[in-house]
């Protein structure tokens, strides 16, 4: 007979969860596993804005926006591989390790605007500060993916593929929700400084809050204290911080302007800033910066402006073109000429409109100019604008910043220069702004080439801006070689005659042709002649 085998004990009626699982949850696995994939989802979307708003501020700030997005993405990348592999050793208290790195990140990622608008306007340090605060944010974000996928392993075990699939489609989805709301919602509503401010108190709510409230059950009391305290603080900085802002972008805008600001507006396409000084004599130089650009003084814009618009009038002129020039200065100077029939002027920014009719300061140096009938105005980008058009002119103004990145670039291109000369009415001739053939030589003889290379013959000039130093145009038409002179039923004029203007199309030794390439939609060449030259200027 066979020994007989011991029964096993019963099992206990309930056995006690694991350590680890979801028994120690507040909520079942499946709605566990939905508020942290819905964390990942807002830290994605904040992660993006940071990136977005680090990239757009320094657009603003020093142009050249491809240079600025290549610092920001491939430091940010970096950073990223850097901070997944710091995260590992953290993975063994993955929910104190990923509140922690969250609080830091809505510090680091709200305070970056402010931070680097600050190493600009005091310290000069603008590039080294944004690869420092690049890195910070980068490293933070590649942190949080590792530790998102230990906390979703607690909640419920699954093959690493479909875990992965889970994580990344809800971190996608995130930054497509977060690249969208930067520039519709974020940049209107609450501008640079307190969007980024905005989105960190977002963050640390998301990232630490829904974390604490769903584990809270898995790490100590004296933890969850620490934590919240934590929480607290991140909040309480942010929205001091917020409270704050307006003062603080006050004075750092100030102190980057010699004179006092008077008005400044933040529009989807630019920052426009107007100061104004007066003198102890009484008189006032008002001032127009866009994006930290000067375009005008009103003490010396008549020398600018006479130079710009009155040769190109020596011409037919009928019907007039202005691309660009939303201040109304050039057209001010176009719409003195009696025989003008039409006047039509292309700005991109509707508020730089709006402000040149009912700035008082401004619309008066323009003398009310787009009040004339013979006006017509639209809001519209000039290039592509230009693609679509079907119309003829007699004369063209291009009155464009300076091509310091990409988007104004394409303004002084030989492909613009293309559709420039399409739209010319036989005999017609346009001038182009060309910057300083003193500071920016390079600059300006690549304008010329291009010019040309579109198959319109030039005539280059420059004179004296006091504001801006030696400053040059190029007049061009589709025939022979034009003449810079001026009409002879020209208005009375303040800088420009037939003497100077003759002077003006001599260039000294040191500033004639340069050896230097052509401006194309490919080949961008002015924004790298603009850094270059302007940086040593």
């Amino acid at each position: 007979m066979d020994e007989a085998t011991p029964a096993a004990p019963a099992p206990p009626a309930t056995e006690p969860p694991a350590p680890d699982g979801p028994g120690r949850l507040r909520v079942p696995a499946r709605a566990a596993r939905a508020l942290v994939l819905a964390a990942v989802f807002t830290c994605a979307a904040c992660g993006l804005v940071y990136e977005l708003a680090l990239v757009a501020l320094g657009s603003y700030l020093v142009g050249n926006s491809v240079t600025q997005a290549s610092i920001v993405l491939s430091v940010m990348v970096f950073a990223m591989g850097i901070g997944s592999l710091a995260a590992k050793p953290l993975q063994g208290r993955p929910v104190v390790a990923f509140a922690v790195i969250e609080g830091a990140l809505a510090l680091a990622g709200g305070l970056s605007v402010l931070a680097l608008y600050a190493a600009f306007a005091w310290l000069n340090l603008y590039v080294p500060a944004l690869v420092v605060v690049a890195f910070a944010v980068g490293a933070l974000i590649g942190a949080e993916i590792p530790l998102l996928m230990t906390l979703l392993q607690r909640i419920r075990k699954q093959d690493a593929g479909s875990a992965v699939a889970d994580l990344f489609a809800a971190d996608y989805v995130g930054a497509l929700i977060g690249g969208l709301a930067f520039p519709f919602l974020l940049l209107p509503a609450f501008g640079h400084i307190k969007g980024a401010l905005v989105v960190g108190v977002v963050n640390a709510v998301a990232g630490i809050a829904v974390v604490l409230w769903l584990f809270r059950r898995q790490i100590g009391r004296v933890a969850r204290v620490a934590l919240g305290l934590g929480m607290v603080a991140v909040l309480a900085v942010l929205c001091g911080t917020y409270a704050l802002a307006d003062g603080f972008e006050v004075s750092a805008r100030q102190a980057l302007y010699a004179d006092p600001i008077a008005l400044t507006k933040r529009t989807k396409y630019q920052e426009i800033v107007i100061t104004k000084d007066v003198s102890l004599g009484g008189a006032s130089d008002v001032r127009l910066f866009l994006n930290g650009d000067l375009q005008f003084s009103s003490v010396d814009e008549y020398r600018y402006h006479e130079s710009l618009v009155h040769p190109l009038m020596s011409g037919p002129h009928g019907r007039v073109l202005v691309l660009g020039g939303g201040d109304g200065l050039a057209l001010r100077e176009v719409l003195r000429y009696k025989d003008v029939q039409s006047a039509t002027l292309v700005e991109l920014d509707p508020e730089m409109l709006h402000l040149a009719r009912t700035y008082g300061p401004i619309a008066s140096l323009n003398r009310r100019a787009f009040d004339d009938p013979r006006v017509r105005v639209v809001a519209a980008d000039a290039f592509s604008w230009l693609r679509g058009l079907n119309q003829r002119f007699d004369a063209v103004v291009v009155d464009m910043p300076d091509p310091d990145d990409v988007s104004t670039a394409k303004l002084y291109s030989v492909e613009f220069y293309g559709m420039v000369k399409r739209v010319l009415a036989p005999g017609g001739r346009m001038v182009v702004q060309s910057g300083s053939p003193y500071f920016a030589p390079k600059s300006f003889w690549s304008i010329e080439k291009s010019i040309a290379a579109a198959g319109l013959a030039t005539t280059p000039y420059h004179v004296d801006v006091p504001s801006f130093g030696d400053w040059g145009y190029v007049l061009a038409s589709a025939g022979e070689r034009p003449a810079a002179r001026l009409a002879p039923g020209a208005p009375g004029l303040r800088f420009l005659d037939e003497p100077l203007l003759q002077a003006a199309t001599v260039f000294p030794k040191d500033r004639r042709v340069r050896d230097v390439g052509v401006n194309t939609l490919i080949h961008p060449r002015l924004v790298e002649y603009e850094r270059e030259e302007w940086k040593n200027a």
